[in-house]
């Protein structure tokens, strides 16, 4: 299997420290970019007509990978694919973004949660039909998110 990255991401954050966990913790004011290889800007078409995109990246700077971890907003070690950590045996993040606009090759974008020079491997449509479940359950997470959400 080979994955080749389309362009790259370009946001304000150099390292790990002070990186928003998820994008709906991220500022809406903190623009950021994904350059994509020219060679697929047509791919980009019809992209403009939607609020959000799915960005599919590797994290680059991952650390080798453990089974277990401690996440951010846990108490204890979970498994690696009851997480979100970047940290796994394929490094592979997914944001929801909001599209600010598209020029070019560039798509413009809120909530960045990924580090500057971030590989991107794909764009997808967020698309509320497809992509929402109100009734999925919060594992772990069930109570720690409220309370963040107040704090925002």
């Amino acid at each position: 299997m080979e994955i080749h990255p389309i362009g790259t991401i370009r946001t304000q954050y150099t390292e790990a420290k002070g990186t928003p966990i998820q994008p709906a913790f991220a500022e809406t004011s903190l623009l950021a970019v994904a350059e994509l290889d020219e060679t697929y800007s047509a791919g980009l078409e019809g992209l403009e007509k939607f609020s959000h995109a799915i960005l599919i990246f590797w994290f680059h700077q991952s650390q080798t990978p453990k089974l277990k971890q401690k996440p951010f907003l846990g108490d204890r070690e979970y498994g690696v694919f009851a997480i979100r950590s970047p940290h796994r045996p394929n490094p592979i993040g997914i944001s929801v973004v909001e599209i600010v606009k598209i020029e070019d090759h560039r798509l413009y974008f809120n909530h960045a949660d990924m580090l500057d020079e971030t590989p991107l491997l794909d764009i997808k449509p967020f698309v509320p039909e497809f992509d929402n479940r109100p009734h999925a359950g919060k594992g772990w997470l069930e109570g720690k998110l409220e309370k963040i959400s107040k704090n925002l």
